[in-house]
């Protein structure tokens, strides 16, 4: 039987090495001869980059809300290129439509499409990209490298603070503390400091941040007497 091409689609939180997957994999298939494209939206290091931690970097092409996967790739293979799969980086800020668009692309032209993102938003609600990934992907992966939280737990959340106050509700796009999150740029008051961490979910749901919870372990401890 000849080899059927896949969607699939790897998720974790912040700091759980997406970027890093995701160049892995491109390394990966061309040192095997195939040929392929990456994609991304927002990441950290600018426009048209997929960019880790770890320092390693890839240009690529931007996704903006208008960019056609399905007309990308026809019109790239009616010019006569080759193309073997698409590397698909920070999937999360993808349309819905942009998904049904790669799922043809995995469909009528059995290109494979590897897709990786964060599930959930800030406000723990799921990314539209992603949620669509869920219900389309022939595959849905866990990374199994564990972001943690600053108790120690597995980090399931994602967390977003505005000086030092987490938020539940606002936009979901926003420029945050790229240095130790996968926060996506876009403009807000430069008199605003906005940073990112995950959390596991009982501190999530509690708003204890890693600077809130040592401000309350420096706090005095109360007199156990009237003063």
């Amino acid at each position: 039987m000849p080899n059927v091409a896949e969607l699939t689609f790897r998720t974790g939180t912040m700091d759980a090495g997406k970027s890093t997957l995701a160049l892995q994999t491109n390394h990966n298939h061309a040192a095997r001869g195939r040929v392929g494209r990456l994609f991304t939206s927002h990441d950290r290091a600018g426009v048209a980059m997929v960019s880790s931690r770890l320092g390693l970097t890839a240009q690529a092409e931007e996704v903006g809300a208008d960019f056609d996967f399905w007309r990308y790739t026809v019109d790239a293979l009616t010019q006569g290129a080759r193309i073997d799969y698409l590397i698909c980086d920070e999937a999360q800020f993808y349309t819905p439509a942009q998904i049904d668009q790669l799922a043809k692309v995995v469909d009528e032209l059995q290109i494979d499409v590897f897709c990786f993102g964060i599930l959930t938003d800030f406000r723990t609600r799921l990314f539209p990209g992603s949620a669509r990934l869920v219900e389309l992907a022939d595959r849905t992966e866990v990374l199994q490298v564990e972001a943690l939280c600053w108790c120690g737990k597995r980090a399931t959340h994602n967390a977003r603070t505005e000086d030092g106050v987490m938020l539940t509700e606002g936009e979901v796009i926003v420029v945050g503390d790229v240095e130790s999150a996968d926060a996506p740029p876009a403009p807000v008051p430069t008199d605003v400091e906005v940073a990112y961490e995950v959390l596991c979910r009982q501190h999530h749901r509690r708003g204890m941040t890693a600077a809130r919870a040592r401000a309350v372990s420096l706090s005095p401890e109360p007199l156990p007497f009237p003063g």
